[in-house]
């Protein structure tokens, strides 16, 4: 037992006795359209609109890895692929029927467990412990789970193996495409202590410039700080990091996820005439509903937007995302991409919002990386990781 202040905290304990796969698919997307048109097996494929039908708007869902040695990634504005690699394959979107593809996967999973959470479209934290055909390796089973999507979908996954969930998402971004790592509690101090800090599933941007400063640069010098440290530099969050750091996560698999809503309106009196106006509106808007959303703890998968015409026409739009967002930045990217696809502001708005759903807790910091393409003076300074990987 520790005493911080007027705080007492104990020291924490691995519980190796659990065995948990995350599974992520592989570029799901554009892995779903190169196995349904063999035409573009192999090729550049960027998922959006191609940008010359789309007046250069539109925003890269996924590229298939031929597409990323192009420097492509999720999130990429359409024409900043396509200046990239003008050879590439673009391909709409088709999101119902991804997400029925989504629904085989997790058919899959059930044969093996009914202890899944769904984390997005294309990955899930699966709790094999106790499993349905009574497969006592975790490697195995997950071997088989890979061996089975293949064979009933073709279509390929990354699976990450562990005794709990932070170090099963770290396995599963080791070695991609459909690979497999393992992290047993004897090795997990030794893989965590070369792993780069930037790389820790958990730790943003700003965290890790912080860490820098202070001379941490990988796990080893992570876990060198005390708990001290720890809360000094990341507040309320700096004990949680110093149970992953040390390879501890006793949060369990949870099989029904939160499903909540947050949203912001404004009703605009003079009404709006000028795009300008109103994507400031949506800053605003996006916002408000980023500092709610820290204020719960929670990140979404869903963006929507709304809009309501002089007349009381009211427009509802919704993006889904493949990876939950809280950022203010990130949610006004896309309520402003949805707004130059589907709003007109000749008749003037007399309302707009915002809103994020398919809530779910985060974990301690976000975890995915600002979505708004860099200008052109960053470009070639930003190094982003993909969406989908």
């Amino acid at each position: 037992m520790r005493t911080i202040g007027i705080l007492e905290f104990e020291e924490p304990q691995i519980q190796a006795d659990r065995k948990i796969l995350h599974v992520d698919m592989d570029a799901f997307y554009a892995s779903i359209e190169q196995r349904d048109e063999p035409r573009y097996q192999g090729k550049p494929l960027v998922i959006a609109r191609h940008p010359k039908e789309n007046s250069g708007k539109g925003v890269v869902a996924t590229a298939s890895y031929e597409a990323r040695k192009f420097g492509i990634h999720s999130a990429m504005s359409a024409a900043e692929a396509y200046r990239l690699c003008p050879q590439a394959i673009f391909v709409p979107a088709r999101h119902s029927y991804y997400r029925e593809v989504s629904a085989q996967v997790r058919e899959i999973f059930s044969r093996y467990t009914d202890l899944i959470e769904p984390l997005s479209i294309d990955e899930a934290f699966l709790d094999v412990t106790e499993n349905k055909v009574k497969q006592p390796y975790a490697m195995y089973l997950a071997r088989d789970i890979q061996e089975t999507i293949y064979q009933e979908l073709r279509l390929t996954a990354s699976i990450g193996v562990s005794y709990n969930k932070f170090l099963a998402k770290l396995a599963s971004d080791y070695r991609k495409p459909g690979g497999m790592t393992v992290i047993t509690p004897k090795r997990a101090l030794a893989f965590l202590d070369q792993l780069p800090v930037d790389d820790f599933y958990g730790i943003g941007k700003k965290s890790a410039e912080r860490l820098h400063a202070r001379g941490v640069h990988q796990g080893s010098d992570l876990r060198a700080l005390s708990q001290e440290e720890c809360l000094e530099i990341f507040g309320k969050l700096g004990l949680r990091i110093y149970e992953r750091v040390r390879g501890v996560d006793d949060r369990p698999v949870r099989v029904k996820r939160q499903r909540k809503s947050i949203s912001k309106e404004t009703t605009l009196y003079p009404f709006l005439y000028h795009d300008d106006e109103v994507r400031q509106q949506l800053q605003r808007l996006a916002a408000e509903v980023s500092q709610s959303a820290e204020d719960k703890g929670l990140h979404g998968l869903v963006v929507t937007l709304k809009f309501r015409y002089p007349d009381f026409a009211t427009m509802t739009r919704q993006r889904s995302l493949q990876r939950p967002i809280y950022d203010a930045e990130e949610i006004a990217f896309h309520a402003e991409d949805l707004w130059e696809e589907y709003g007109q502001v000749d008749q003037g708005i007399r309302l707009l919002g915002v809103g994020l759903s398919e809530l779910t807790a985060q974990d301690f910091e976000n975890l995915s990386l600002p979505l708004k393409p860099p200008t052109p003076e960053k470009q070639g300074k930003k190094k982003e990781k993909t969406d989908d990987d």
